[in-house]
């Protein structure tokens, strides 16, 4: 039995997956988003510790709610990082016929093993995957996320490879991940793949900065605005996004 940290939950959560889903947010993430709004997500080996079956009895409480179209989301910080017990939570999930949901940045991901047998063996267990792609050129990503993004579109490629229905997110945030060039660069690249359901643009927002402050951290997007209804439009145009269904 493998124990997972866990962060905190949502009971009704309406954003990370379709229907209505319960959303379990683990501890721990290697990447430094510097737009991150739960930077208290990061630090490993810390939070609640709860089994599979435990955090699967706990959700089944508001199964009555999800309807034909929900189910468990699990997100972070990074889920991948925490990936045995992953396993164990989605084997029972799908045993109770459960759609399950991850919601990841894609980063930990390789075809090394022991990684790459057991991320074989989730996405077995694992009906969408939601990736966040934070910034299509890899010298700006490492600027944005402290982490090269090589392995955050191999893990596209890979989930195009074996058919795996995704939706791609990218958060945009003025004078970082807005620019028309990077924007049509990576509306390129995911026309490269065959199994997107749905792309979104999601629109920066500063509302995690105070926990930024409260644990010490410099805020480097003190004074970057939200993108403006206009950028955003002119985002989702570039991407595409209506043309996902």
């Amino acid at each position: 039995m493998t124990l997972a940290h866990v962060h905190s939950y949502e009971t009704f959560g309406s954003v990370d997956g379709p229907g209505v889903r319960f959303v379990l947010f683990l501890q721990g993430c290697k990447m430094r988003c510097q737009y991150c709004h739960n930077p208290d997500t990061w630090k490993m080996g810390i939070g609640e510790q709860k089994s599979a079956r435990e955090i699967l009895d706990f959700a089944l409480r508001y199964k009555s709610y999800w309807g034909e179209d929900g189910g468990i989301t699990v997100s972070g910080g990074e889920p991948l990082l925490q990936i045995d017990f992953l396993l164990e939570l989605f084997k029972m999930a799908k045993a109770e016929g459960i759609h399950t949901t991850i919601d990841t940045a894609g980063w930990p991901f390789t075809r090394k093993e022991p990684f790459f047998s057991k991320f074989k063996e989730l996405m077995q267990l694992t009906d969408l995957v939601m990736l966040d792609i934070k910034h299509i050129d890899d010298v700006k990503h490492r600027k944005l996320t402290k982490q090269s993004n090589a392995t955050i579109l191999d893990c596209a490629h890979y989930l195009d490879e074996i058919h795996k229905d995704v939706w791609i997110r990218h958060v945009l945030v003025p004078g970082r991940t807005d620019e028309d060039e990077a924007l049509q660069k990576l509306s390129d690249f995911i026309s490269t793949l065959h199994n997107v359901r749905k792309v979104e643009v999601l629109p920066y927002h500063s509302f995690g900065m105070y926990k930024w402050e409260e644990l010490g951290l410099k805020y480097e997007l003190k004074d970057t605005p939200a993108p403006s209804a206009e950028r955003v439009i002119n985002a989702e145009k570039i991407l595409k996004t209506s043309s996902y269904h």
